[in-house]
Parts: C-alpha cells; structure tokens; sequence
C-alpha cells in the first residue's frame, strides 16, 4: 500500500509519530510532502499535494495533519474523489474506512498525543471498507455531490 502525508507546521511532530507507527508495516510505502520544520505554511497547499497523489492512484491513501486537522481535512474533501475523514477516537477512524470507505485520514496535532494517534492510524490502516450495498449507496451520493 502507498500512502501519502503531509502536514502543516501545526503538526509536524505528529507527523513522525505517524510515520513512525506506518513503518511497523512492511507492505507500507510512505511518501513525505512536508512540510519539514515549524516556519508557518499553509494547510490547503499540504492538502492539495496529498490528495493530488490519492486522486491520481500514486497514492493508495493519504494521511493529512494539522494543528487541530479540522482546516486541512475541511480543504482536502474540497478536492473532487476525497473522502478525507477527521479522527480523534478508533471507533471514527473505523467507522471512516467500514462505512465510508474514506481514503484520507485527518489528524490534528494539536489535539491528539502519540499514543491515541497510533491506535487510530493503525486501526485506520487496518480496517477495510465493508462493501454493502447500503454504505456504497450513500458513498455513491456523497460522491455525486461534487457535480452539483
């Protein structure tokens, strides 16, 4: 699985956290879009990079951070074929890839220690999406909401 990150200066230690929990899987390809240091940027631009490689298929999924992941995730789910969901427990970070298939997890920084940000990241990893008929209904009509 290829996986994208990045984050904003909110979240950069985070980050590694994050990235250190996706290397205990060996299947798991990691690609860094930064930011790399805490000089203030610009959470859209992190997101756009992110998302960019999830709606091209570079990236199997992306993993977006910020100071409270509300900004980034709110700017990732403005690009067409996101589905970025915010998570601060296991059982939405769950719910996120069973019921709707999310493909870009959102994290805040600012918010979530390393302990709580792994089991989430792992437990997101981890969790396929269920497949049935009703939950691909309703991810069908997110979708089509782009185009309207």
């Amino acid at each position: 699985m290829n996986i994208t990150i990045g984050s904003d200066h909110g979240a950069v230690q985070l980050k590694e956290t994050v990235k250190t929990v996706l290397s205990e899987y060996p299947d798991i390809h990691v690609t860094d879009v930064g930011t790399f240091g805490t000089a203030s940027v610009d959470y859209p631009d992190i997101a756009e990079k992110v998302c960019a490689d999830v709606t091209s298929g570079k990236a199997d999924r992306g993993i977006v951070l910020c100071g409270t992941g509300l900004g980034i995730s709110i700017a990732a789910n403005k690009i067409k074929g996101i589905r970025a969901a915010l998570c601060n427990d296991v059982f939405t970070a769950r719910m996120s890839r069973e019921h709707n298939n999310a493909n870009v997890l959102a994290l805040g920084g600012r918010v979530l220690g390393p302990g709580p940000a792994g089991e989430i990241v792992r437990v997101w990893i981890e969790t396929e999406f269920s497949g049935a008929e009703r939950h691909q209904r309703r991810i069908n009509k997110m979708m089509a909401l782009e185009n309207k």
